[in-house]
């Protein structure tokens, strides 16, 4: 049977989006993964997002909490406010509440990928904050480390990421992921899948 990794996230202007779409296509690499996106539902009312410029959310499915069981890897993606996760993220997580009770994500390998609107706006404290979601549950967190080889040592170039996970900044909206930040991406998912399918196996 395939091994099943989740790509969960919540996107406001398509920033983490796009992250998601090259996790996806690392972790599908992997032979024998099968690899599937999953939005988080929104929180917020229509009118409220049209005032905040949000585009409308892509075709990607939204999933409900029970349906994270059925994933052998987790990676979760949300973009950063105030230093920790937006609160559709955290709403979602929130009603995980059946599954902590029952342990059903335990031992689940997770990974976390991010945005953040600056450089000093929670391309670590995101990540970090966010773990203790992952403990709660007995979740496997699998940070990237240095395994991007000399991509995560990049100088010339504003670069988003660190060896928590992949990440991109957003800045007034207008900046896209760069083809380096992209690249972690892909890596991430490709990793992370190669993790998954080692420890549903038992090799």
């Amino acid at each position: 049977m395939a091994t099943k990794v989740y790509i969960v996230y919540y996107s406001m202007y398509g920033h983490v989006e796009k992250l998601a779409q090259e996790i996806k296509k690392g972790a599908d690499s992997v032979e024998g993964v099968e690899a599937t996106l999953w939005q988080v539902p929104e929180t917020l009312p229509e009118e409220v997002l049209l005032k905040m410029t949000a585009p409308a959310k892509s075709e990607v499915p939204t999933i409900e909490p029970a349906q994270l069981a059925a994933a052998d890897g987790l990676v979760f993606g949300f973009p950063t406010r105030f230093g920790m996760m937006a609160a559709q993220f955290k709403a979602f997580l929130d009603a995980t509440g059946g599954l902590w009770r029952s342990q059903s994500l335990a031992g689940k390998p997770a990974g976390i990928f991010y945005s953040t609107g600056s450089q000093g706006g929670g391309q670590e404290t995101t990540a970090l904050t966010a773990i203790t979601q992952l403990a709660h549950h007995g979740m496997i967190f699998v940070p990237i480390g240095y395994t991007f080889g000399p991509g995560m040592f990049e100088m010339d170039q504003v670069k988003g990421g660190s060896p928590y996970g992949a990440g991109t900044y957003a800045g007034d909206g207008s900046r896209l992921p760069t083809k380096l930040e992209l690249e972690q991406a892909f890596h991430q998912g490709k990793y992370i899948a190669g993790i998954s399918k080692k420890l549903k196996s038992g090799a």
